[in-house]
C-alpha cells in the first residue's frame, strides 16, 4: 500500500433520485424513489429524504410504498443517467489515465498516476476541486474519499456522504477501522457477517484480534486470508483503467407470470433482437448465446449454445435462443426472461450458416412482430385497459405539450395522464390532466440539468433492464 492518500473514490450521492430532483423543481427536498413500479419492482435509488422512512436500494417496491406512501415514485430514465455519467467520467479522466468505473455513479481514480496529487495537501485540493467541477457541470453532488488504497478510499467516501470529502491520513487506518462493523469491509455480506457474529466477532478490530488462523478456520483459506489483511488495512489492489467486456445481455421481469408458451417464445425473440442492438452498438459480436429463465417458483435456469464463430446477426441469435428455450419447461409460468451473448469479439464470421439463417429470420421477422403486437393486445385486455392503441406514459418521463411546453408525467390511468409542467431552471410548475391519446401531447427528450448540452439522451422502457457486463 502506498504511503500517500492518492487513491480517490467518487460516489455520486443517490444518483438516480438526485438527477430526478434536479430535473423537477417540485421534487427538491422531497422523498423520491426510482425503480420498477410494477408489483415485482424493486427500488433502484431512494433520495435521502426517502431513506429517513427506511427505504433503500434493492428493497421491493411494494415495501417501499408501505414505508413511504407519499413519496414520488418514478420510472428510471437511463438515457440521461448515462449522459451525466459520461460527463462525470470525463472529468475524472482529466485527472488521471487510471480511472476504474464501477457503475454509472461510482469510480476509483489513481491521482498519482496522473501526477495530479502526491501528498495529503495536493490530494485534498484535487478532491475539493473535483466536487466543485461536478456541481458546476451537472448541478449534482458527489462524495469523495481519499486514502492510500482502494478499500480505504471507498470507506472514506461512505463516511463523506452526503455531499462531503473525507481523507484518511496514512498511519491512522487501523485506529479508524477498528470500531467499525465487520460489514464495512468488502466481501462481508449478510451471510459472512452472521457467521462472524456467531463466532463473537462484530468489529474490524475483533477480526484482527481473532487472528488469521481462526479466520481461515471460520471462512476458508482464500476468504480468511483476504479478510485478515483488510482488517489490518492492507489492500494492494491497483486501479484498473479498462475492464474487458465479457458479455452483453438484456432481460425483462414481468408483473404477471407468463403461462402461454407462444407468448414466452415471442418475448425471447424480442429480447434477442434487443440484445443484438446493444451488441452492435458496442461494436461487438459473440459466439455463445445464453438464455435465462426465472420460473414461477423463483428457480432460475440458464442454457447456452456456442456457435462456430462470432456473430451479430439478429436472426442467428433469435434461432439459437429459440432452440435453447425448447429445453426449458415453462408450464408453471415465467417471471423473468433474459438473452445474452458472451465469448465476445470485435469481428463477425460471415459463413453460409449465418447467411442462410439471416434469410430465414428476416422473412419471419414481420410475422413475429405482428404476433408480438397481438400478444400486447391480449395482455392489455387482461389488464382491463380501454384500448390497445393507448400510449403508455411512464411516471417521471419527459413530455412536451403544444401549448404548455415541457413537463413530466406524474401518473396515468383510466385513460388520463397527469403532467407537471416545469423545467430544471424553473419554479415548481402547475399540474394538468389530459387524455392519454391527446394529439398535442408527445414524449420528449430530457432537458440538461444546467445550461449547455449534456448530450444525447434516451430512455429505457419500464420493466426492462440491459447490461454490458465487465469481467
Amino acid at each position: 500500500m502506498r504511503n500517500a492518500p492518492t487513491i480517490l473514490h467518487l460516489d455520486m450521492d443517490a444518483f438516480y433520485a438526485s438527477v430526478e430532483q434536479a430535473s423537477k423543481p417540485s421534487l427538491r427536498g422531497k422523498a423520491v424513489i426510482v425503480g420498477g413500479l410494477g408489483p415485482r419492482g424493486v427500488v433502484a435509488t431512494a433520495s435521502y429524504e426517502a431513506r429517513v422512512f427506511g427505504v433503500h436500494s434493492a428493497m421491493p417496491m411494494a415495501q417501499a410504498r408501505r414505508l413511504a406512501p407519499n413519496a414520488a415514485y418514478l420510472v428510471p430514465r437511463f438515457g440521461i443517467y448515462r449522459d451525466i455519467s459520461e460527463l462525470v467520467m470525463g472529468l475524472l479522466r482529466e485527472l488521471s489515465p487510471l480511472v476504474e468505473p464501477l457503475s454509472l455513479d461510482e469510480a476509483f481514480v489513481d491521482l498519482e498516476a496522473g501526477e495530479a496529487a502526491w501528498d495529503e495537501a495536493s490530494a485534498r485540493l484535487v478532491g475539493a476541486k473535483l466536487r466543485a467541477d461536478i456541481r458546476a457541470a451537472t448541478g449534482l453532488a458527489g462524495s469523495v474519499g481519499l486514502a492510500a488504497s482502494k478499500m480505504l478510499a471507498k470507506i472514506a467516501s461512505e463516511e463523506a456522504k452526503p455531499d462531503g470529502l473525507v481523507l484518511i491520513e496514512p498511519g491512522t487506518e487501523r485506529a479508524m477501522l477498528g470500531p467499525m462493523s465487520v460489514r464495512t469491509l468488502p466481501g462481508v455480506g449478510p451471510a459472512t457477517g452472521d457467521h462472524l457474529r456467531r463466532a463473537g466477532i462484530h468489529t474490524v478490530e475483533e477480526i484482527a484480534e481473532a487472528g488469521e488462523d481462526e479466520l481461515v478456520r471460520l471462512l476458508g483459506k482464500a476468504h480468511g486470508h483476504a479478510l485478515y489483511a483488510m482488517a489490518l488495512a492492507h489492500d494492494e489492489r491497483p486501479v484498473v483503467a479498462e475492464r474487458e467486456t465479457k458479455s452483453v445481455s438484456v432481460e425483462d421481469t414481468y408483473d404477471v407470470d407468463i403461462h402461454d408458451r407462444v407468448r414466452v417464445g415471442l418475448e425471447v425473440q424480442r429480447l434477442a433482437d434487443r440484445c443484438v442492438r446493444r451488441l452492435r452498438g458496442a461494436g461487438l459480436s459473440g459466439r455463445t448465446i445464453v438464455l435465462k429463465v426465472r420460473r414461477y417458483d423463483f428457480s432460475t435456469l440458464t442454457r447456452s449454445e456456442t456457435l462456430r464463430g462470432p456473430t451479430d446477426d439478429p436472426a442467428v441469435v433469435r434461432e439459437a435462443a429459440a432452440r435453447l428455450l425448447e429445453s426449458v419447461d415453462t408450464t408453471g409460468g415465467v417471471r423473468l426472461l433474459g438473452v445474452g451473448v458472451s465469448g465476445l469479439a470485435d469481428y463477425t464470421q460471415e459463413d453460409l450458416f449465418a447467411q442462410a439463417a439471416g434469410e430465414r429470420g428476416e422473412a419471419a421477422a414481420g410475422a413475429a412482430g405482428s404476433a408480438a403486437e397481438d400478444g400486447e393486445e391480449e395482455a392489455a385486455a387482461a389488464r382491463g385497459e380501454t384500448g390497445v392503441s393507448e400510449r403508455r406514459w411512464h411516471a417521471g418521463h419527459d413530455v412536451r405539450h403544444v401549448e404548455y411546453g415541457h413537463g413530466w408525467v406524474q401518473g396515468s390511468g383510466v385513460g388520463r395522464v397527469t403532467v407537471r409542467f416545469e423545467t430544471p431552471g424553473s419554479e415548481p410548475g402547475r399540474v394538468r390532466t389530459f387524455r392519454v391519446d391527446d394529439p398535442e401531447l408527445e414524449a420528449a427528450e430530457p432537458l440538461p440539468l444546467v445550461a449547455g448540452p449534456v448530450g444525447r439522451s434516451g430512455a429505457v422502457g419500464a420493466g426492462g433492464a440491459s447490461s454490458v457486463a465487465p469481467g
